[in-house]
């Protein structure tokens, strides 16, 4: 099969044919319809993110495609269903703390690197293999359908910081990096689940506006300046009421000060969900204060990807009518492209921005 190889950080992905992925039990072959390709991708090809990849490798996180074969363990799959793959790989011997890789783009310590050695190749292919649980059915769609459905990936991540929160119809949500990417996704995730109001700050006024254009009243948006008191004072005042749960999902390279103003909003017993990348560019860790958090009764998660059911649950959401694909601008490229489709992802990383390759 023809497939997109990382050989070694800082060179061309390689487009050659390699040997089709064999089936093992508790395994699926997936056929690649698309696969999105992540803003950031080209930080991880040339080792700026140090995300940890046994080379070579084929990479893509997930994708949409058709199943091929299934092994003995399937009893609801079948050849030619239409899925998603869920790159979030989990070792099956601990169900309480598992090791966890990213198929085709990164993993969690020595555990996760085991993982990675078996489930290494991604979606940059034109079959891949996947664990049997991490195949979730998203019923009939059309070959053109795939692209759009590649904004599950995206979606995904943030649903599992709400779940982890355990939001609820009604509440007052803050998302902190609503502007970008994934915060964008965050904004129209939140709304589906039925947050009655989401305070969106960011700095880009016109990103902003978009985001209420979108998405009706239900979004306050809070211009930024920098002054961190300054900041949460605004926050508060565009909230309908206290703010019951705070997501925060900002980029590696912001300031401490302006995620701790957006997390310092969240009421007495409220929730914060920290998914964003504070810390990782060796940059300042998260000072929050200890008499705040106790007195407060402030809950406080840590949330890397979502459960495993996840990617069906939200797909349910979808199929409801409550959470928009076509919300998503998409850009296609075919496989012998895929560098192409790198560079495009990292100049075009905005809100509901989507690049695609299609093998």
């Amino acid at each position: 099969m023809k497939a997109a190889v990382l050989k070694s950080f800082g060179s061309p992905l390689a487009i050659e044919n390699v040997p089709e992925p064999v089936l093992g039990t508790g395994e699926v072959i997936v056929d690649v319809v698309a696969t999105r390709v992540l803003s950031y991708m080209n930080e991880v090809f040339d080792g700026t993110r140090n995300y940890a990849l046994d080379l070579p490798i084929i990479p893509g996180p997930g994708g949409i495609g058709r199943v091929r074969a299934i092994g003995p363990d399937a009893t609801r799959l079948a050849v030619g269903d239409w899925v998603f793959c869920d790159p979030t790989v989990r070792s099956r011997d601990d169900a309480v703390a598992p090791d966890i890789a990213l198929q085709g783009l990164t993993a969690a310590g020595a555990g996760g690197m085991r993982l990675q050695q078996h489930f290494r190749h991604g979606s940059f292919a034109e079959q891949m293999r996947v664990p049997t649980e991490n195949v979730k059915r998203i019923g009939t769609i059309t070959s053109e359908d795939a692209t759009q459905w590649c904004a599950l990936g995206t979606l995904l991540v943030p649903y599992g910081g709400f779940l982890a929160a355990k939001l609820q119809a009604g509440e007052t949500v803050l998302v902190s990096g609503a502007t970008g990417n994934f915060g964008s996704a965050a904004v129209s995730v939140a709304l589906a689940m039925g947050a009655a109001c989401v305070v969106a700050p960011g700095r880009n006024e016109k990103v902003l506006a978009d985001l209420v254009r979108r998405f009706g009243a239900r979004v306050k948006p809070v211009r930024l300046t920098g002054v961190e008191n300054d900041d949460r004072d605004a926050m508060k005042r565009a909230a309908s009421g206290p703010i019951d749960c705070v997501l925060d999902i900002m980029p590696p390279s912001v300031s401490t000060n302006v995620v701790r103003a957006a997390v310092m909003t969240v009421r007495a017993y409220g929730r914060v969900v920290l998914m964003g990348g504070v810390g990782m560019a060796d940059g300042a860790g998260l000072d929050l204060p200890y008499p705040w958090i106790m007195r407060n009764c402030i809950s406080i998660h840590g949330v890397w990807m979502y459960p495993p059911d996840a990617a069906s649950r939200l797909i349910a959401l979808v199929r409801a009518g409550l959470l928009r694909l076509d919300d998503y601008e998409a850009t296609a490229f075919d496989l012998d492209h895929a560098n192409a489709a790198v560079e495009h992802a990292a100049a075009n990383g905005g809100p509901f921005k989507l690049t695609v390759i299609r093998p």
